[in-house]
Formats: C-alpha cells, sequence, structure tokens
C-alpha cells in the first residue's frame, strides 16, 4: 500500500478548504479565525480513503500572500497538488506564485481542478480551459490533466477521484523507507495527560515507537511515547505518512516549526549551505552578491544572505552557484530543495537545491570552488562509490573491491569513503588486510531489525539475558564476517544501541523478569536441593508445578549465575553451602589423614558412593583435592 500526500495550491477564496470537504467530508480549518475570516490561515489536515485501498493524507495550504511561509512549509513530502483553479475568475496572483514555487521544491505530480463550476456558463467554462491551458503552456502543468468540479454541488468530485487514483497509482513513486528518517516539524501542542506532540510528513525512513530521536537544530534527545497515522494508533509510521507523536523529554515551547526530528546525531546543524539558485522567469528582482533573502527549505524559514560563487548577479530565468551564509542553524541534507523570497517587499523570486549542507567557507570566482560543486551537482566520485556500497545491501564491500568497481585508485577511493564516514553515510571497519564499508541506510535497517528481533526474543524468554551473539550472527547477519560484525556489535554497545551480557546480547532497557512465576520456580529448585542433601537429584526431577522444562532450564541457570547452585556433574545441580561445608569438611579430614577414599567420604556424608565420587569431583575442581594412583583415593591438591 502506497502512502500518499496530497496538497492544494491556488488563490486565496478559490475553494481549496470546500474543495477538500467534498473530498473528505472533513473542514481542515483549525482555528476560530479562520472560520470567521473563511480563509485558510494556518496549514489544514486531514485524510480519505482511495477506492484502491490507498489511504491519502491531504494538507490544506492557505492562499493568502501574508501565509506564504505557512503554503512553503505544506509542501513538504507532497506527491501530488491538487492546483484549484475557480472558474469565474481563471488564474490569479497568488495561483501564480503556488505554482512557482512547487515547480521550485520539485513538485511535478499535479491535477488542474477548476472549482466553481456551476457558477458559470458551459460556454463560458469551455473558454477559461483554454485560457487556462494557454496561460500554463511551457510550464510543468502544461500536461496537466484538467477536472471539473463544483465542491458544493460536488459535480465532478468522483471523477477527481478517479483521476487521483489513476495518478498515485502509475505516476507517484513511492518513498524511500530503509533510508534515516527525517520528521520535519509544522506543528506542535501539548495534550493534558500526554505532554508534547509534534505533527508532520515523515520525508523518509521509517519511525518506531519508543525510539530515541534528536531535535535539530537544538539538540535535545526526546523519546517516542505513542505515534498516530491519521487518527489511528501505531507501532511505527512510514515515509509518505502524515504522523501525529507523542514525545517525552522535551516541551511544547522548545519546539518550534522549522525543527527536524531524525536518530541521534544522524544530522548535523549548519549555518552555511551550498546551492545551485535559480531566480524565477517571472521574477522582476535580480539577486546580487550578498542579497538579503528569506530561506524557506523543509518547515524552516531564517534569513540569508546569498554570496554567489560564478556570477556577479542572477537575474531572472538564471541559476548559478551560491553559498548561503544564514543567520540561524538549521538541519538538513544534500538533495533538497528550496525557496527563496526577496527580504522587503516579500515576494518568491527563486529556489533551487542543496548541493552540500556542511560546507566550508568558499571564496567568490575560485576555479576549485566551481568546479567541485559543480561535481556535487553532477555526482562526483564520492557518489559512484556511495552507490556501489549501497548495492551491497545486507552485506560490506571492501576498499579494495571499490577501487576495482570504480576503476579509481585505493588513496581515490579512501578519501572519498572518509567523506562519505563524515557526513554520516557510511560506516568504516578497518581490519587487518582491508577496511569495510557498510551503508548507513542498512546499518540502520540492519540495526532496526536486531533491536525488533532482540525486543521479540525478550518477550518470549523473560527469564534469559538475551540472544546468543553467535545465534544472531548465523540468524541475521551470515554475510557479515564475524571479526567485522564483533566490532558492528562493539560500535552499537558503545552507541548504547544494544546491551552486552556475557555472550549474549539485549535491548539496553532489558532486565531478567522476577515475576511470580519466576520466584516461584527458583524457590522450588533451591527447596529440592537442599531437602536432598547430599543425595544429589537431577534437576529434572524436581517437581516445578505449572512450569515448563525452558523455564526451569531458563530460571536455573540464572540461580547458578547468582551462584546459589553450582552445577556438579551434566544434570546435577545442589546448593552452593551444601558444597562450601563439603570443601571444609573434606579439608578437616585431610588434616587428620592425608588420604581419604570414597568409602569415607560415603559414610561421612551419609550418601551414596555415587554421590561420593561426585563431591571429590568438586573438591577436585577447587583445587582442594586430587586423586591419587589408587582407583577410590584422593589426596590433598598440594
Amino acid at each position: 500500500m502506497k502512502h500518499i500526500i496530497i496538497g492544494t495550491a491556488g488563490h486565496i477564496d478559490h475553494g481549496k478548504t470546500t474543495l477538500i470537504k467534498a473530498l473528505t467530508g472533513r473542514n481542515t480549518d483549525r482555528w476560530l479565525e479562520e472560520q470567521k475570516r473563511g480563509i485558510t490561515i494556518d496549514l489544514g489536515f486531514t485524510y480519505f480513503d482511495l477506492p484502491n485501498g490507498d489511504r491519502a493524507g491531504i494538507i490544506d495550504v492557505p492562499g493568502h500572500e501574508k501565509f506564504i511561509h505557512n503554503m512553503v512549509a505544506g509542501v513538504v513530502g507532497m506527491d501530488l497538488v491538487l492546483v484549484v483553479i475557480a472558474a469565474d475568475e481563471g488564474i490569479m496572483p497568488q495561483t501564480r506564485e503556488h505554482l512557482d514555487i512547487l515547480q521550485l521544491l520539485g513538485i511535478e505530480k499535479s491535477i488542474l481542478v477548476l472549482n466553481k463550476c456551476d457558477l458559470v456558463e458551459e460556454e463560458w467554462l469551455e473558454l477559461m480551459e483554454e485560457e487556462i491551458k494557454e496561460e500554463l503552456s511551457g510550464t510543468f502543468l502544461e500536461h496537466a490533466p484538467v477536472v471539473k468540479v463544483s465542491s458544493v454541488t460536488k459535480t465532478g468530485i468522483s471523477e477527481l477521484i478517479q483521476e487521483i487514483v489513476r495518478m498515485t497509482s502509475e505516476e507517484v513513486e513511492e518513498k524511500d523507507i530503509h533510508t534515516i528518517p527525517r520528521l520535519p516539524i509544522d506543528r506542535s501542542f501539548s495534550m493534558t495527560g500526554f505532554g508534547t506532540v509534534v505533527t508532520g510528513t515523515l520525508v523518509s525512513g521509517t519511525l518506531a515507537k519508543d525510539a530515541t530521536l534528536e531535535l535539530y537544530p537544538s539538540g535535545k534527545e526526546c523519546k517516542i511515547r505513542n505515534i498516530q497515522v491519521y487518527g489511528e494508533n501505531q507501532e511505527e509510521c512510514f515515509a509518505g505518512q502524515r504522523v501525529a507523536i507523542n514525545i517525552s523529554n522535551l516541551k511544547k515551547n522548545e519546539i518550534q516549526r522549522g525543527c527536524v526530528l531524525a536518530p541521534v546525531d544522524s544530522m548535523k546543524n549548519t549555518t552555511l549551505l551550498d546551492v545551485k539558485l535559480q531566480v524565477l522567469d517571472s521574477s522582476e528582482r535580480i539577486i546580487s552578491n550578498r542579497t538579503r533573502l528569506h530561506l524557506f527549505t523543509g518547515t524552516s524559514e531564517v534569513l540569508c544572505r546569498a554570496v554567489l560563487l560564478d556570477l556577479e548577479e542572477i537575474g531572472p530565468g538564471e541559476s548559478g552557484y551560491a553559498q548561503l551564509r544564514l543567520e540561524e542553524e538549521i538541519a538538513v541534507r544534500r538533495g533538497d530543495k528550496f525557496v527563496v523570497r526577496f527580504y522587503s517587499p516579500m515576494e518568491t523570486i527563486g529556489g533551487g537545491t542543496i548541493l552540500e549542507p556542511n560546507p566550508r567557507i568558499k571564496r567568490r570566482f575560485r576555479k576549485e570552488v566551481i568546479e567541485e560543486l559543480s561535481r556535487k551537482e553532477e555526482g562526483s566520485s564520492m557518489d559512484v562509490a556511495e552507490l556501489h556500497v549501497k548495492a551491497q545491501k545486507d552485506a560490506m564491500i571492501t576498499i579494495q573491491e571499490l577501487a576495482k568497481l570504480t576503476a579509481l585508485s585505493v588513496e581515490e577511493i579512501q578519501d572519498d569513503v572518509e567523506e562519505l564516514q563524515r557526513s554520516g553515510q557510511v560506516l568504516v571497519f578497518p581490519m587487518k588486510k582491508d577496511t569495510f564499508v557498510w551503508h548507513m541506510d542498512y546499518a540502520l535497517e540492519a540495526e532496526r531489525l536486531l533491536l525488533r528481533e532482540l525486543a521479540a526474543y525478550e518477550k518470549r524468554h523473560p527469564y534469559r539475558h538475551g540472544m546468543k551473539k553467535a545465534e544472531i550472527q548465523t540468524t541475521y547477519f551470515k554475510k557479515i564476517k564475524p571479526n567485522v560484525f564483533g566490532f558492528v556489535l562493539e560500535l552499537w554497545e558503545q552507541q548504547g544501541k544494544l546491551k552486552r551480557v556475557d555472550e549474549f546480547l539485549c535491548t539496553p532497557e532489558h532486565e531478567i523478569l522476577r515475576d511470580a512465576m519466576f520466584e516461584k520456580t527458583a524457590q522450588v529448585l533451591q527447596k529440592g536441593v537442599k531437602e536432598a542433601g547430599y543425595d544429589f537429584v537431577k534437576y529434572t526431577e524436581i517437581p516445578c508445578g505449572g512450569c515448563t522444562a525452558e523455564i526451569r532450564e531458563d530460571v536455573l541457570n540464572i540461580l547458578r549465575e547468582e551462584q546459589l547452585l553450582i552445577k556438579i556433574s551434566e544434570d546435577i545441580y545442589t546448593w552452593k553451602p551444601l558444597m562450601d561445608e563439603a570443601v571444609e569438611k573434606i579439608k578437616n579430614m585431610l588434616q587428620e589423614n592425608p588420604i581419604v577414599s570414597i568409602s569415607q567420604v560415603r559414610d561421612a556424608f551419609s550418601t551414596s558412593r555415587k554421590c561420593a565420587k561426585l563431591i571429590l569431583e568438586y573438591t577436585d575442581s577447587v583445587k582442594l583435592t586430587r586423586k591419587t594412583g589408587a582407583e577410590s583415593e584422593w589426596t590433598s591438591y598440594s
């Protein structure tokens, strides 16, 4: 099932909110002021189910020019946009600005919705459709389908839904759920009894309940308490879904629109961006060096200055390389789209693509700088190396193998891999003969898989420390060499992702469950061996009531670790204080006579010959006695 986000765009009062209500039966205007004034001021969210079974989230963005910053925030993560044009007015100023923003942010899948068709005659409607197509000729909407509707009478709504199904099925690509999850926040609030809740469109990856995340750019950590997708509680949410997340450790006033939730240490804050900057054909402005601009990317809005690196100025329809120097920190990734608006008066003038989210300060008109940015725009050797690393999926690739595949020197590949490692895209494990490289996407996926499997295992076996390392490696990581896998586990352990107890691995918070079943079984086992005394009994012969054999063994192993019980033969355990007494008694016997026999021990402990031999084998193990040449005689170890 695809996770789809549909948005609206269009001039104020062209019926975007009414159209959404006709599609979903819900009003997206949340605020009383919006309902009173009849315009959308902030983002509105709802959803509806398509006939093919897909569920589509829908975002209602404001059309008024004063609220364009809210419109830009709403575009994040959209798969399809309904461009709403009133049949009685046609394309208006905010329609054009919305279309410019959609184009700059790379949103190309659109449906032209000619709304309010009930207000005009058929002849006028045909004329308006021709005018709209003519005006959009040469734009990304030139071949967009047109659907005529009336949100009031609901005429054409079923046809619109059919077109949405067709486009989302045939043209909309599914988002990557296996990469690092990122949630740009567009809203935060507090709920009594729950605490802080944030909402947004998950633009990549997967988020799971109880996951620990970092809030960028503040750097504060939080934990997911609960996830809701379209009003329903979920254990996980996926890229392409509108989500509401209840988080701990953060207050509402610590969060604002523009913050991003992502895994801890997966991103880096920045006040510099290397970009390819384009000025709109329709703009009447020219961007000169150090022009002050409003930058919109994700749900962030910050002021910046554009340092032009290859041109003196960028005019309408032109593009060039620039370094944006921001007045506040943000967290973004390479390839993210952005929009810039003029500082004053506020108007959309251009946008582009982020080429490097964490650059060094660059000087203008330097040949090496332009070449570097050109490689980043077109795809550098580092990008090629990353593709080869990513192609290995659940395995790893070595530096030597990468050099062979890319026809580059080992030294060049080493530089690329180090850069990929610094940017958090790969993990590197140096070994004696070679260096192994693992793509971060699959490392995160493997980490998620391991933690999920460990949690499930702990639920099935609450009286164990976790899964054995060897079992995990052979079951889930067969393609990774055991010695390299050891370094992977060491890294995850250092990062606090998992916990190691001797040969066992478990989730960080896992502890042995000491419930009524555990205590009852422990007491029965200890009582059984105490009552048997030196007439040892097999632990399998001790009746444990409703306890299963598996639980009995698990509890027995814990009692043995805690040295309450000790093993004296393959299936015989006894109470440790009993054997401590036995050691003292044998020690006294050896002081009286340097040789003791099985018969003497049997008589001294009022037990059988077999059990007497077990007692002497135990004193051998603690280096008190050793067997002499005679078959049934022991002497002091020293």
